[in-house]
């Protein structure tokens, strides 16, 4: 039986440094992984550029031969596609974009530098084997990333703000540029009750990990005992989700090639765990659930994870969650983390004071002092309806906080 994995990507780039346009980028990549099973073994070849798949399964048969790797499942099958590019804009038409923004910043705000990286990527993932699957995935958006640095500053960064688009807008970008800059130089204080608004991609990670199936069968995962329990707030659901608008180039099949219904599995509901995620893998060795969750890899086989976590949206704004109180903007932040038994401690060298739809000024540097089953469970807010600060998803979360940094 024959498989094969396709993997094709566009990028343009237009680069400033120091306000100037620095360079102009553009690149072309095909991956393939061509795999033959037998007897419960497969043979991979990985490919970089193009090759006839006749080449490709020849050698895939020589390392079944000399280098089997042990897969004794049954290859899943299907057919569908999914395209959700909305605007693909040509080389000429990003680099006026690119200049567009950079002569808004420069001309509003004349006290800063920037860096800046304008972005497009388009990718199409292809799968497809002898047992009748074809899966496709195309997605297609511009990325932009602004560093800035004021005139009077010695830190070679004060900060930056980042996006992804779709269809471009430049009415997001100026909103954006304005809300970050406009009372940068307004010096405010630090209220005593520190609510955390961030983008929560990063602080998902320890979750991931503490989910991992194979992590909780071993008895090394801090939720090892809490399946079906209330761990976390009744307010925090937590699921694996490549359904979502804000989901970039994520494909609706896992390594393994499984597909979930609705593109969605829940893990955590109202605050109760309801399991660990498994590939086939882990789910055969240590008998536990196959939630279809392995990532994808184009030389070797799968293994669990691949997770594209989402916390559930609140049904209220940021501001409404906030109730008239302050939140805190993290710009810059670095040299903490979470420790083994889910403590989180980060130091926060620049941050801004907001009421959740306009940063009000820049507060002193702190340290943030909380762990992941406050964050998530006691100190957890919530997830806004809409996307004020970052023009995606914010997670709003108490924590203590320290002068040291």
């Amino acid at each position: 039986m024959r498989e094969k994995f396709r993997f094709e990507q566009t990028i343009s780039r237009v680069e400033y440094k120091e306000s100037i346009l620095h360079s102009f980028h553009r690149s072309n990549a095909i991956e393939s992984s061509f795999r033959v099973y037998k007897d419960g073994k497969v043979g991979i070849h990985y490919q970089v550029g193009e090759m006839s798949d006749e080449e490709g399964y020849a050698l895939a048969v020589e390392n079944l031969k000399e280098r089997p790797r042990p897969y004794p499942f049954e290859l899943e099958t299907g057919k569908r596609s999914r395209d959700k590019t909305e605007r693909e804009v040509t080389d000429k038409e990003l680099m006026d974009i690119a200049k567009e923004c950079m002569n808004y910043l420069c001309d509003k705000y004349p006290r800063f530098r920037y860096s800046a990286r304008f972005e497009q990527e388009k990718s199409v993932h292809m799968r497809t084997n002898e047992k009748g699957m074809e899966y496709a995935n195309t997605d297609c958006a511009i990325s932009i990333s602004v560093g800035y640095k004021h005139m009077d500053s010695k830190d070679i960064l004060d900060g930056s703000f980042n996006f992804s688009l779709r269809d471009f807008d430049i009415d997001v970008f100026t909103k954006m540029a304005d809300n970050y800059l406009a009372n940068y130089e307004k010096a405010v204080e630090l209220p005593e009750e520190v609510i955390i608004d961030t983008q929560y991609y990063g602080l998902l990670g320890a979750l991931d990990s503490h989910l991992n199936g194979e992590n909780i069968a071993l008895k090394t995962s801090l939720l090892t005992d809490k399946i079906g329990k209330q761990v976390f707030s009744e307010e925090f659901t937590l699921l694996h989700d490549v359904s979502d608008e804000e989901c970039w180039f994520n494909c609706f099949w896992d390594g393994d090639g499984c597909v979930i219904e609705r593109d969605k599995q829940v893990f955590i509901d109202k605050g109760v765990v309801l399991s660990g995620y498994a590939d086939k893998k882990s789910a055969k060795k240590y008998n536990i659930p196959h939630t279809k969750n392995a990532y994808r890899t184009f030389s070797d086989i799968p293994g669990a994870g691949g997770l594209n976590l989402r916390i559930a949206r609140s049904n209220k704004t940021v501001k409404e969650l906030l109730d008239g109180r302050y939140c805190v903007i993290p710009v810059i932040c670095g040299g903490g983390g979470f420790e083994d038994n889910g403590d989180y401690t980060m130091p926060v060298q620049s941050a801004f004071l907001s009421d959740g739809e306009k940063i009000l000024g820049k507060l002193p540097p702190f340290t943030i002092v909380s762990s992941m089953f406050d964050m998530f469970g006691k100190d957890f807010i919530g997830v806004g309806a809409d996307n004020p600060i970052y023009n995606d998803k914010q997670i709003l979360f108490r924590v203590r906080k320290s002068d040291i940094l």
